[in-house]
C-alpha cells in the first residue's frame, strides 16, 4: 500500500490540531522509499511543536532546533512523514483517551478504544492513512494498541531505537515502538530503526507463560490457543512455565512505583508551577506519583533486579516466551472509570514483564474475539529484536494472520 494513494479523509482523530503544515518527504531512495509515516506527538520535528498530548505544555513548547534521530532516520530511509498523531497525556494512559484533543477511532473496533498512549499512531495505521508509524512503549503503549487495532507493533529491546530528541516518561523503561499493517513493512521498518548488532540465534524454544494466560479472558485465551494450534508447525514444541512466582500483580506493583517515580521527577516541577490543566484520571495518577518516596523506589529497583534475572532465565537465546497481548478485547470508549480502572490493572500485569527485564516484545494479529482484534505475543532474549520480526513474518506467511 502506498498511503500517499489514499483518499481516506483524516476524520478519525489520528492527527494533532497543530499538525505539519505539509508532508516532510523522504529521501528518493533506501529501504523505506515510497512509503508513509506517522509520528507520536512527542517525537521533535525542526522547526515544529512537540505537544506530549497537553495543550499546556504545547502553549509553553519552542519549536525544535533538530529533528529526532528516529524520525529522521525514517525521512533518510525514504519515508515521507506526513503528521504527527495524538497521543495521550504526558503519555500516562493504555487507553487512547485525550480530554483536550478526543479520542482517535479505532477503525477495527467500532465503539471502542484505540488504546494508548501511541493512539493516533495506531489509528493512522488502521485507517490506512499511512504505512507505518512511530509510538513509544513505557508500560505497553505500542502493545496495547497495536492489540486493539489488528496491528504488528514492537516494544524493542531498552536502548537499541535512539530516544533522542523525544520527550521522557520513565527512561528506564522508555523505548521507540513502531506499527505496521503487515509483516513486512514492519520487518523493512525494524532493518532502520534498530541500532547496533542483534544477537542472532534460530527459535528452537518456545515457553508458554501459563500465569500470563490465566488473566486473559475465555474468549482471549481460546483465541490464542486456537492461533498457537493454527502455527503449530512453524514453532517449537512448545513448554510451560509460571514467569512469576510472587504473582504479576506485584511486578505490576513494581512497574508502579518506579515509572511514578521517574515520571513525577521529569513533570512535576512543571505541574506544581503551572498548574496545566489535566484530564481526572490523569491528574490522580501524577498526585499519586508525588506521594512515592526514594526509599519505596529503591526498594522496588532491587524488587526489579530480582524480576528481570527470572526472567532472562527463560527468555536465553534461541527462546521465546508466548503470552496475551492483552487480556481482553479493547473496552469500550464510554466504559466507566471503574472499569477502566480494572482493565488498566489488568493488561499492566502483562505489558510489565518486558518492561522490567528492558527485553523485546512483538505482538502480532491472532484474530477476532466478539469482532474486535486481539493480538498474541512473543518476548525474546536481549537484542533478539531481529528475530522477533522474522518470526512475525514467518507465522503470517505459514498461517495467514494479516495485519
Amino acid at each position: 500500500m502506498n498511503a500517499l494513494m489514499n483518499t481516506s479523509p483524516r476524520g478519525n482523530g489520528a492527527f494533532v490540531a497543530h499538525d505539519l503544515k505539509r508532508p516532510l518527504a523522504g529521501a528518493p531512495a533506501g529501504p523505506l522509499a515510497g512509503l508513509t509515516a506517522a509520528v507520536k506527538d512527542m517525537y521533535d520535528i525542526a522547526g515544529e511543536r512537540t505537544g506530549g498530548g497537553n495543550p499546556d505544555w504545547l502553549a509553553q513548547a519552542k519549536p525544535a532546533t533538530k529533528t529526532a534521530p528516529a524520525v529522521q532516520t525514517l525521512l533518510d530511509a525514504g519515508a515521507t512523514v506526513i503528521g504527527k498523531t495524538v497521543c495521550d497525556e504526558f503519555f500516562f494512559s493504555i487507553l487512547g483517551v485525550n480530554a483536550h484533543y478526543g479520542t482517535p477511532v479505532n477503525p477495527r473496533a467500532a465503539g471502542r478504544v484505540p488504546g494508548g498512549s501511541s493512539s493516533g499512531s495506531a489509528a493512522a495505521v488502521a485507517c490506512g492513512a499511512c504505512d507505518l508509524a512511530l509510538g513509544s512503549d513505557t508500560g505497553g503503549s505500542v502493545r496495547a494498541p497495536a492489540s486493539f487495532c489488528g496491528l504488528y507493533g514492537i516494544r524493542p529491546t531498552h536502548g537499541r531505537v535512539d530516544l533522542a530528541g523525544a520527550m521522557p516518561m520513565a527512561p528506564s523503561f522508555d523505548v521507540c515502538g513502531w506499527f505496521a499493517g503487515g509483516p513486512g513493512v514492519f520487518a523493512k521498518a525494524g532493518s532502520v530503526l534498530l541500532r547496533g548488532r542483534g544477537e542472532a540465534a534460530p527459535i528452537r524454544n518456545l515457553v508458554i507463560l501459563d500465569d500470563a494466560f490465566a488473566l486473559a479472558d475465555a474468549g482471549v485465551a481460546g483465541l490464542m490457543r486456537a492461533a498457537l494450534a493454527a502455527m503449530a508447525d512453524a514453532l517449537p514444541t512448545p513448554r510451560h512455565e509460571t514467569i512469576a512466582p510472587e504473582g504479576l500483580d506485584a511486578w505490576r506493583e513494581i512497574f508502579r512505583i518506579l515509572q511514578g517515580r521517574e515520571v513525577w521527577s521529569l513533570y512535576g516541577d512543571f505541574i506544581t508551577t503551572h498548574k496545566p490543566q489535566l484530564d481526572k484520571p490523569i491528574r490522580r495518577r501524577f498526585e499519586a506519583a508525588a506521594g512515592i518516596t526514594a526509599d519505596e523506589a529503591a526498594q522496588a529497583d532491587e524488587a526489579r533486579t530480582r524480576a528481570r534475572r527470572r526472567i532472562e532465565s527463560l527468555a536465553q537465546p534461541g527462546t521465546v516466551l508466548m503470552l496475551p497481548t492483552s487480556p481482553a478485547i479493547a473496552p469500550r470508549r464510554d466504559a466507566s472509570g471503574a472499569d477502566t480502572n480494572v482493565f488498566r490493572t489488568r493488561i499492566m500485569e502483562l505489558t510489565c514483564i518486558s518492561g522490567l527485564s528492558g527485553l523485546p516484545q512483538v505482538t502480532i494479529p491472532a484474530g477476532t474475539v466478539d469482532g474486535c482484534p486481539a493480538g498474541l505475543s512473543f518476548i525474546g532474549w536481549r537484542n533478539g529484536d531481529e528475530a522477533l520480526l522474522g518470526l512475525a513474518g514467518a507465522l503470517s506467511r505459514h498461517c495467514g494472520i494479516e495485519g
